[in-house]
């Protein structure tokens, strides 16, 4: 099965013949993969080097001439290290485009801290108005990446090297109900799922499936809670933990509910390890999360 960065790059190469207002900035990260597309479109593809501000700020110049950008890059590099310019070439000056990120919280680890950004999606929350898909399987990806660039919007499509064993169907629009409980509510983001529905076997909760976060489906977690299930949720998350805390306590304020945010912990993991390593070090696979889902709804 190809990866999500794969099917990103073989997709937008394909729209970039469809869409004459489509538009690439690479900084290095799968400039090769884009030749193909670069040679056909020279004026559309553009690689900036290791130049990450100049690869928000390219963008933002060509959003401002009526190109739909896609600006590519490893998450750190793409929304931590300019994040300014993000904040200001695109949402001061009220242009939008589409953020394309490889890499995710800790996808590769050998990278070093400076490649991992668990942060990158609680950061763009101090902005307004930005979509943010996080799909979980490439199918996935292929589906919320051409609805973000056929929309007009700013948004973030969060690629990771860990997927799902399935797809499941996405609209960008709100959370998908899989499974129904009446103890409580556990809502999985994106590539976790599997590990959610391992570790929530047996137990008598709803799960929801999340690959759109921003805008948050509290009408989604609403609906779950006055369905039954009791109002302790249960938020796993791929990067930060607690990143979508506030959101669901927002959803929730006319309930009373308690609400645990599972994700990457802050704390550093010094050792490069493997991603499953990785995953197990901050509690997200099955055994972890059982054990953390099982205490809490206790």
């Amino acid at each position: 099965m190809d990866t999500m960065r794969d099917r990103f790059i073989s997709t937008t190469s394909r729209l970039l013949d469809q869409d004459p207002r489509l538009a690439v900035v690479l900084a290095e990260i799968s400039a090769a993969g884009f030749q193909p597309a670069a040679r056909r479109h020279p004026d559309r593809v553009l690689n900036v080097g290791i130049r990450e501000q100049l690869l928000i700020g390219a963008g933002a110049g060509m959003a401002l001439t009526g190109l739909r950008p896609v600006m590519h890059t490893f998450a750190s590099f793409l929304v931590e290290r300019p994040f300014e310019q993000i904040k200001l070439d695109f949402d001061h000056q009220g242009v939008h485009g589409v953020l394309v990120s490889a890499a995710a919280s800790y996808d590769w680890p050998a990278g070093g801290y400076t490649h991992m950004a668990p942060g990158d999606v609680a950061l763009l929350d101090t902005l307004d108005g930005w979509t943010v898909h996080v799909p979980g399987h490439p199918d996935e990806a292929e589906a919320l990446l051409r609805r973000a660039v056929a929309a007009d919007d700013s948004v973030y499509v969060r690629l990771s090297e860990q997927s799902n064993a399935e797809p499941r169907p996405v609209t960008g629009e709100g959370f998908l109900r899989l499974r129904e409980g009446r103890g409580g509510v556990v809502v999985a983001v994106g590539p976790l799922l599997d590990n959610v529905l391992a570790a929530t076997e047996g137990l008598d909760v709803t799960v929801l499936y999340a690959t759109t976060v921003r805008p948050f489906d509290g009408a989604a977690l609403r609906r779950a809670v006055a369905d039954g299930a009791r109002a302790d949720v249960v938020l796993v998350e791929p990067y930060l933990a607690g990143t979508s805390t506030g959101a669901a306590n927002d959803a929730l304020a006319e309930v009373p509910h308690r609400v645990l945010g599972l994700g990457v912990s802050r704390g550093e993991l010094r050792r490069y390890g493997q991603i499953p390593e990785h995953v197990a070090a901050h509690g997200l696979d099955p055994a972890g999360l059982r054990g953390r889902i099982a205490e809490f709804l206790a």
